[in-house]
């Protein structure tokens, strides 16, 4: 049936319907070719070529796409230019005088800038807003690791006793020869020229002993503690287990062949003064704290510990007892503040703002944090307010929505041309690991100046089923190779969205591609902080 088959419409109706629409397609079209002209746009889409149940061309997603194929972006050196061209929040209007851009779909922006007019009402969760393309799984931890990294690290000196866990901001350089002077690396004697020697009963070198003593004559010997000073012209230290002392004619003997130099630490064997220890981007681990003090450091200029908040979302959420009512437990308010220290950040205590738009944007506008946290909120719901605060108070969406599974609907926006960021995580518990691994990791790497992490493939055993379309990430343990074999990772069964059982079991999210792998098949895998050390990785997963 045609649309003059159907009852009830003249063709006078129908003519008039036509114009309608005619007169709206040509509108749009001039919109379109007006968009195209002032912001840069190829070409406008032709309506003729759209075709029911096709998606329209999106000019925000081509332009996302195309400067995630650029190359990493200089955040601080952007920031730095907008706000020398003298654009209100960082949004610089073009030289035709027009309103500044919306980095999300390149219109004229009409945002509120978060300093102004922060009681306006906020637009509903279910407005229509842009679609924003979906960057791949490895493109969406490029982007979040460029931002991390937009510019140069701050430094602090920190004491010896608060250093533990920051990241070096320089290289760490010897202050002195170390040893700094020739030192015994055993009890025993120190002796000078050929055997056998005299020594002197009562006598001896101890650690922490003054200024270097006399020369040792040849033929004589003296006792030496480890870590005493040698005196000059000793030509080895003996072990006491190696000597044989006659006391009746005060000599001493070896028991096995004296090689010149044996058990002495010379002075600039480990390091000089001015070596390199460790470079800049190196964790502050125990062993470097007694490094760096050995070397002659009181303090050390570090990275300061990313700050992070965390805002849990969602009325359906409870703190405490059993679920109940369609009432379920928050376990992301208790697993994400620890998961975030691992990473390196210092988190305050977790806020539950409900579903209330006005909080959140509160919340936002009036953190101090680097980065910030959210639980849910992140999809197109009735009552995900995420992407309307975010609209509202002028942030701008680096990443909106990952090809991975779980997790898709994650988000990563810069709030203000100075910070902070936002990562917004999915409510599902897996899925929200999903994005702390994808999102979260690689921005707090960059902002407390780790080094990227070198990925790492194991074999897997079992076939892994994949999206047709989307990365997976699934849960992984650690097994040793058995007779002859390979240490392999195993894949776990509890691995939904919406689950945390196989992860609290895991080792590792193994990186599954589209269309899924088959047993016997290298993957890559995902670190977890507290991971232990496995046969194929230098050290542990940290």
């Amino acid at each position: 049936m045609t649309g003059g088959d159907l009852p009830g419409r003249s063709g006078t109706a129908d003519s008039a319907v036509e114009r309608a629409t005619a007169d709206a397609d040509a509108e749009e079209l001039a919109v379109e070719q007006a968009l195209a002209l002032v912001g840069g746009h190829s070409q406008p889409r032709n309506r003729a070529d759209d075709r029911p149940g096709d998606q329209p061309r999106n000019p925000a997603g081509d332009r996302a796409r195309d400067r995630a194929d650029d190359q990493p972006r200089d955040r601080a050196g952007d920031r730095a230019r907008d706000r020398a061209d003298g654009g209100a929040n960082g949004r610089v209007p073009d030289r035709a005088g027009h309103r500044p851009r919306n980095p999300v779909n390149g219109r004229p922006d009409d945002r509120v800038p978060r300093d102004q007019n922060p009681t306006d009402p906020l637009p509903s969760p279910d407005a229509d807003r842009p679609s924003s393309p979906t960057l791949p799984w490895d493109r969406a931890r490029a982007v979040a690791a460029r931002a991390g990294r937009g510019g140069p690290p701050a430094v602090v000196r920190l004491s010896l006793d608060r250093a533990l866990g920051h990241v070096l901001a320089e290289p760490l350089a010897a202050l002195t020869d170390l040893p700094s002077f020739d030192t015994s690396a055993m009890d025993g004697w120190a002796v000078a020229g050929p055997d056998p020697w005299t020594y002197e009963e009562g006598t001896g070198l101890r650690a922490g002993d003054g200024p270097a003593t006399a020369p040792l004559p040849d033929g004589t010997a003296v006792r030496i503690a480890t870590g005493a000073r040698t005196p000059a012209d000793t030509t080895a230290v003996i072990r006491s287990e190696h000597a044989h002392v006659d006391e009746a004619r005060g000599l001493l003997s070896p028991r096995r062949p004296v090689v010149t130099g044996q058990d002495i630490r010379s002075r600039g064997q480990e390091c000089r003064a001015g070596d390199q220890l460790v470079p800049a981007g190196t964790v502050v681990t125990p062993a470097v704290l007694g490094l760096a003090a050995a070397a002659g450091y009181d303090a050390l200029p570090a990275v300061p510990r990313p700050r992070a908040d965390v805002l849990v979302l969602g009325d359906e959420l409870l703190a405490a007892g059993l679920p109940h009512d369609g009432l379920i437990r928050d376990a992301l308010g208790p697993m994400l503040a620890p998961w975030l220290r691992a990473l390196g950040a210092e988190v305050s205590a977790p806020r539950r703002l409900g579903d209330d738009a006005e909080a959140l944007r509160t919340a936002l506008t009036s953190s101090d944090a680097d980065v910030i946290i959210t639980t849910g909120g992140t999809a197109s719901g009735p009552v995900d307010h995420v992407h309307p605060v975010l609209a509202a108070i002028g942030a701008e969406l680096l990443v909106d929505g990952v090809a991975v599974r779980p997790g898709h609907p994650m988000l990563l926006a810069l709030l203000a041309p100075d910070g902070p960021y936002l990562v917004g995580l999915p409510g599902n518990p897996l899925a929200a690991v999903s994005g702390l691994l994808t999102l979260a990791e690689p921005l707090l790497a960059g902002l407390a100046g780790r080094p990227a992490q070198d990925a790492y493939r194991a074999l897997v055993h079992a076939d892994v089923p994949g999206h047709p379309q989307d990365t997976r990430l699934v849960p992984v343990v650690h097994r040793a190779g058995g007779a002859g074999g390979r240490d392999h990772v195993a894949p776990l069964r509890y691995n939904g969205p919406a689950m945390l059982r196989g992860i609290a079991a895991a080792d590792g999210l193994a990186v599954v591609p589209p269309g899924g792998v088959r047993s016997g098949t290298e993957v890559e895998i995902l670190d977890l902080p507290w991971a232990p050390a496995t046969p194929w990785t230098e050290g542990c997963f940290t």
